[in-house]
């Protein structure tokens, strides 16, 4: 039987390739930058093909070594996938997890989630990342985040979502702004406004736009933010108003002299939050059990805190 690539010299391909250089990659992977350099050639040797072009400024991927590195990147998922589900065949919701969130819900929702991690599943080992749904979808497609604590829907077939709980919009603005003599305002009330928006990227842009669209509304201030935090201090000077989502306010909303909060009346506008996760995950099953405990636990605190 033919010599068959082995699992290491597979991971040391993939990391050049996304690295872009032999010593980097030497470092990513802990080992010496001639036996990775080596462990390339053997690659090359067995398969018969030249998968890296070397030169003194650059190393460059050959097609078919791309071809080789895109196969590498399946077969290495699958070994991972392999180890993660003979472990949750053991020991289930334990060892390491990577769970990624959006900017919009980390800072207000993740101290909660880490605490019912650590009460529900104290041997998981939870690594995040946050950034916004595209990079997190795109991780989540490399096998290098297990779980994403998004904004609901997401329209990809491949992801599977579990609904966690909704999160109400109120509309924020300056004291002196003339709707905060009404106790709650209608939709339609805001499309005179001159309304401040997250930069595009951010979900929460999309869902305060179709809130907007909703009212009629048209007017839009030559502004947006990175962070709904900056969004607020912009408010709070007088620059317009905004949409926020209900969960941001014990720590965005501390200025009450400043930054006034009106709720809506029903039909009151929401953004869905919760899960995602691969459909072929091997551990879908568990991940499923921890977004019910995570949509239990939450929804119990937060009737405990309107009681």
């Amino acid at each position: 039987m033919a010599a068959q690539p082995s699992i290491k010299q597979l991971k040391y391909l993939v990391a050049l390739a996304e690295c872009g250089h032999f010593g980097r990659a030497a470092e990513a992977c802990f080992i010496t930058q001639p036996s990775l350099s080596a462990a390339i050639n053997e690659l090359e040797n067995l398969l018969g093909a030249q998968l890296v072009e070397r030169n003194k400024r650059q190393v460059l991927i050959t097609p078919l070594g791309e071809d080789v590195v895109s196969r590498a990147r399946s077969i290495l998922h699958e070994v991972d996938e392999l180890t993660t589900m003979a472990q949750a065949a053991t020991e289930p919701l334990s060892g390491p997890i990577h769970i990624g969130v959006i900017p919009t819900i980390g800072p207000y929702l993740l101290p909660d989630v880490m605490s019912q991690l650590k009460s529900g599943f104290p041997k998981l080992q939870p690594f995040l990342r946050e950034d916004q749904t595209s990079k997190l979808v795109s991780l989540l497609a490399a096998g290098k985040l297990d779980l994403a604590l998004i904004a609901l829907p997401i329209e990809e077939n491949w992801l599977e979502e579990f609904d966690l709980f909704e999160d109400r919009f109120v509309f924020a603005c300056s004291p002196d702004n003339p709707l905060t003599k009404k106790r709650h305002i209608e939709i339609a009330d805001i499309k005179d406004e001159k309304l401040l928006l997250l930069e595009d990227g951010h979900c929460l842009r999309d869902q305060a736009l179709e809130v907007c669209q909703k009212a009629g509304w048209s007017k839009s201030a030559d502004f947006q933010a990175n962070s709904l935090s900056t969004l607020v201090q912009m408010v709070a000077a007088g620059v317009g108003s905004t949409l926020l989502p209900e969960m941001s306010l014990e720590v965005e909303a501390r200025r009450p002299d400043s930054l006034k909060i009106i709720p809506f009346e029903n039909p009151v506008p929401i953004r869905r939050i919760g899960m995602v996760w691969r459909r072929s995950s091997a551990r879908k099953r568990e991940y499923r059990q921890l977004a019910a405990h995570l949509r239990d636990s939450l929804t119990a605190q937060k009737q405990a805190n309107v009681a």
